[in-house]
């Protein structure tokens, strides 16, 4: 994969609100990755394998998933253990961005795979922040393998 190809990040997000803040945080931190917002876990597989409304998208891997875990018809955590059970899609890294605190999202996150576990901060400008690093840091500065390795 060469330079000019910037893969996406994908955002799994079912609030409005937080799925705009953190697509402004993303343009904030003057990413030139596409960023592709979808609801729910069903529309993220449909993504991932490029069927239903995403069928005949450029095909390839995001740089990475923002996911968030309590959505409507498949919840992160399902989409996650689906991802990690895929040889295509196992190597993608997830960062798991929920309001959950609970202890038992945190570890079934990390038990299924997630390579990071971010709180969405309720201050503004801290959840700015954080996912201005989490993009930067996943898109830009994480090096991953080459799909085909």
């Amino acid at each position: 994969m060469n330079k000019k190809e910037l893969r996406t990040i994908l955002l799994v997000e079912d609030s409005h609100a937080d799925a705009e803040m953190a697509m402004d945080a993303l343009h904030d931190a003057h990413l030139l990755n596409p960023v592709v917002h979808v609801e729910d876990g069903v529309e993220c597989l449909d993504y991932l394998y490029a069927r239903g409304a995403w069928e005949g998208r450029v095909t390839g891997n995001p740089a990475v998933v923002l996911l968030d875990i309590k959505m409507p018809r498949m919840n992160g955590l399902d989409v996650l253990t689906h991802m990690r059970a895929d040889e295509d899609l196992r190597r993608i890294p997830v960062v798991i961005l929920s309001s959950s605190r609970e202890e038992s999202d945190l570890a079934r996150s990390w038990d299924q795979g997630a390579n990071a576990y971010v709180i969405k901060p309720v201050d503004v400008d801290q959840f700015f922040d954080a996912v201005r690093t989490l993009g930067q840091f996943w898109a830009v500065l994480n090096q991953a393998p080459e799909e085909n390795s």
